[in-house]
């Protein structure tokens, strides 16, 4: 008898997917390593073979030199804050990712900036997916966000969006938010990683063939990221960071990715009862007005992105009443102002063990960068003795744990913006370059010369030299000259009158 010959055919392997975020896995697992949720892998058939074959263009491939450049010019938006982190305004098919925690004024800005870019030409369409659209008309009158050219709708389909847009034909489109809007296509709740990627990409694949520019509103996690997959980042054309502290008034817009534009820019904002306003100039918001100097504050110039901010350092100190002394921060980094009060008691001879202290800033500002690092050293030293700073002193500079007085970026940048603003004197490292007329700069080394600008107290090392000086020659004998009084170097320092820092 002849043998039988069988032929086995291979059966499609299964595959498995994630029925919360969509994602593909060639084997089961308990938990989704996309979306870290439990049970929600399933199997779902075979994995399917996908080629791509060659299709036809859209547009041929020109030399880069024949591309017409004029339709990305940028348009305003009606805000100039907004315009300076954007690179000057909105370009024609671009997409906006504004992110930030909730209450920290998200909707009243972009409800303003629709009102303000809406016109008879370039409409602009505004969904909400979170509120009503009478919630939203009441903020409007609110903040007087009224036009005619202003379209208003409350959906969370994305396919009823993509309705609007047709409908509507606008120019600027406003979202908010991104991760309320969801796809009948896919299964999964709204913001879901599998419906943040289909929304963002269809709104994305519209506004490059309308040319269309379209802001989203993104939500953020408890960590300050941006809630949803990070692709979505990688997929629009810029990212903005809107921070603050909601118990203040200031806002600030970041720019954390930008294809137009730099990423070093920010804009400043003041949230009030009317709405949301643009700061041109918000140095006055970290200031504190008063008749005379008080002992525990020292004025700094820090510097968000490119622009200068003159802001106040305050430092309190009270005997402890425990064994173990309080160190509480507001605005400033506890760890960095645990290493200056070491660097203050070890080489500043200010004995600081049984003291509670409190450092704080003026006007809800964060201060992460070192050239603040002097200012809370002498802000300290001030509360210390009791004994208040002039008012018309600004400090900059690094501490380093050694008690050097390091150098920063943009003194000069820092001095020519204290002096527009009235300050007459500063104590800065070593070299700061130019500085302006009419202003006495002292350069410090150490934190010891540094504290010789607290009247009433000698400090550790040789006084501070002043700019106007001029230095010994190469190889000439130097004398060294006899410590100066902290009078001395207070000579012509005198309080600044508040209105003139304004």
């Amino acid at each position: 008898m002849a043998a039988r010959t069988s032929k086995t055919t291979a059966k499609p392997r299964p595959a498995y997917r994630c029925t919360e975020c969509g994602n593909q896995l060639p084997k089961w697992v308990g938990r989704c390593p996309e979306c870290n949720a439990w049970g929600t892998v399933e199997e779902y058939g075979a994995v399917p073979i996908r080629t791509t074959a060659a299709g036809p263009v859209s547009s041929p491939a020109r030399p880069i030199g024949q591309v017409d450049g004029q339709v990305a010019t940028a348009r305003s938006t009606g805000v100039p804050e907004l315009d300076r982190v954007l690179g000057g305004g909105l370009v024609p098919g671009a997409v906006v990712l504004l992110a930030g925690e909730p209450g920290v004024g998200k909707s009243t800005l972009l409800l303003d900036v629709a009102a303000k870019a809406a016109t008879s030409q370039h409409r602009t369409l505004y969904i909400t997916g979170e509120e009503s659209a009478g919630q939203v008309r009441l903020r409007a009158d609110r903040i007087n966000a009224l036009s005619d050219h202003l379209y208003l709708a409350a959906e969370q389909d994305l396919g009823a969006v993509l309705g609007h847009i047709d409908q509507v034909n606008p120019g600027l489109l406003i979202l908010d938010s991104v991760q309320t809007v969801a796809s009948a296509e896919l299964d999964g709740a709204p913001g879901g990683p599998a419906q943040v990627r289909e929304v963002a990409g269809a709104l994305i694949r519209a506004s490059k063939d309308r040319g269309m520019a379209t802001l989203l509103v993104g939500h953020v996690t408890k960590d300050g990221q941006i809630a949803g997959p990070r692709l979505l980042e990688h997929l629009v054309d810029v990212v903005l960071s809107f921070e603050g502290d909601r118990h203040a008034r200031l806002r600030i817009i970041r720019g954390v990715k930008n294809r137009y534009g730099a990423t070093d820019e920010v804009g400043c904002f003041e949230l009030h009862d009317e709405g949301i306003e643009g700061l041109a100039d918000p140095s006055g918001l970290f200031l504190t007005r008063r008749d005379k100097p008080v002992a525990g504050t020292c004025l700094t110039v820090t510097l968000e992105g490119k622009r200068p901010l003159v802001a106040e350092v305050q430092a309190l100190m009270v005997d402890s009443q425990i064994p173990s002394p309080r160190r509480t921060t507001s605005g400033l980094e506890s760890p960095r102002i645990a290493m200056i009060l070491a660097v203050v008691e070890r080489h500043g001879g200010i004995k600081l063990g049984k003291q509670d202290i409190y450092t704080a800033t003026v006007g809800g500002v964060k201060l992460t960068e070192p050239s603040a690092d002097l200012a809370v050293a002498l802000a300290v030293a001030s509360s210390s003795t009791d004994t208040p700073l002039p008012s018309n002193l600004v400090a900059i500079g690094e501490v380093g744990l050694a008690g050097e007085v390091r150098r920063v970026t943009g003194v000069q940048r820092r001095l020519a913006e204290a002096h527009r603003l009235g300050f007459t004197h500063a104590l800065v490292p070593p070299d700061p370059g130019k500085v302006p007329p009419g202003m006495k700069v002292v350069e410090v080394s150490d934190i010891g010369e540094a504290l010789r600008a607290i009247p009433g107290r000698r400090g550790r090392g040789s006084a501070g030299r002043p700019r106007t000086e001029q230095r010994p020659a190469a190889g000439a004998r130097q004398v060294p000259a006899p410590p100066a009084h902290p009078d001395e170097l207070m000579d012509g320092w005198e309080p600044v009158d508040s209105d003139e820092l304004v």
